[in-house]
């Protein structure tokens, strides 16, 4: 840690499968320049039952304070391939949330797409599931 990492606040975190999928997802709200009062709430739910405003606050401090492509060069060798595809599909379900995934977003799944090692036949089924799942046009027959 050199010295002016002091003024970052970047303490260091130990990369567990939970807290990647939640620092994955801060990286993906954060892409398009905010994050609403909802996606908080939704990252304290995915932090699970023994989530604590401490434990989110470290991991939006370790987002902030690490590129994306450093945490994935960390990250990716932790995690077993259904947790990274785990972390990918919660990724997608979230930028499409709202109907359809900005270009900021699309540029950042796909790097953790292809650091993840899922090329686009392998994620297409669920990729079309989660498209299917997220269309509420449906409804309004």
């Amino acid at each position: 840690m050199g010295l002016f990492d002091m003024f970052k606040g970047s303490a260091p975190l130990d990369i567990t499968p939970r807290r990647a999928l939640v620092v994955s997802l801060i990286y993906c709200m954060g892409s398009d320049g905010e994050m609403d009062p909802e996606e908080v709430g939704h990252l304290v739910s995915v932090l699970g039952r023994s989530a604590t405003r401490e434990e989110l606050e470290r991991c939006l401090k370790f987002a902030r304070a690490t590129p994306a492509d450093k945490f994935l060069e960390e990250a990716a060798p932790k995690l077993n391939e259904r947790q990274r595809l785990c972390i990918l599909l919660n990724m997608i379900d979230s930028a499409m949330a709202d109907g359809e995934a900005e270009r900021g977003e699309q540029e950042l799944i796909a790097r953790f797409q292809r650091a993840f090692g899922f090329d686009d036949a392998k994620l297409g089924p669920h990729f079309q599931a989660l498209m299917a799942k997220n269309d509420r046009s449906v409804l309004d027959v």
